[in-house]
């Protein structure tokens, strides 16, 4: 199983971005979603959940600015970004809590990290 992020980049403040994340392999089912960011020097921080009927759950930073969805039938989850601060600059790593065939339990697991720069 593979998690593959992308969309991330250098951004000016105020501007947008959208991020996905598509979940890839041998997947019997896929339960919450989300999205986690670790800037330079600091802890990994949760941005945003969605489980699997819809239901969001966001980082206090980032409420009313970024908009979680997913699409169960492609396997993915994206995060819309708008209003962006220099302090959202992070690596955003994707994570999805996934069973695979075969298995009897689901694990999560974790993208590789796409890069967000907020600057001007």
């Amino acid at each position: 199983v593979q998690l593959q992020a992308s969309g991330g980049g250098l951004v000016q403040p105020g501007g947008s971005l959208r991020l996905s994340c598509a979940a890839s392999g041998s997947i019997f089912s896929i339960n919450d979603m989300g999205w986690y960011r670790q800037a330079s020097g600091k802890q990994r921080e949760l941005v945003a959940t969605i489980s699997k009927g819809g239901s969001t759950n966001y980082g206090y930073s980032v409420q009313g600015r970024f908009t979680i969805s997913r699409d169960n039938a492609k396997n993915t989850v994206y995060l819309q970004m708008n209003s962006l601060k220099p302090e959202d600059t992070a690596v955003y790593y994707c994570n999805a809590e996934i069973r695979i065939k075969g298995s009897t339990w689901p694990r999560p697991y974790w993208g590789q990290g796409t890069q967000v720069t907020v600057s001007s």
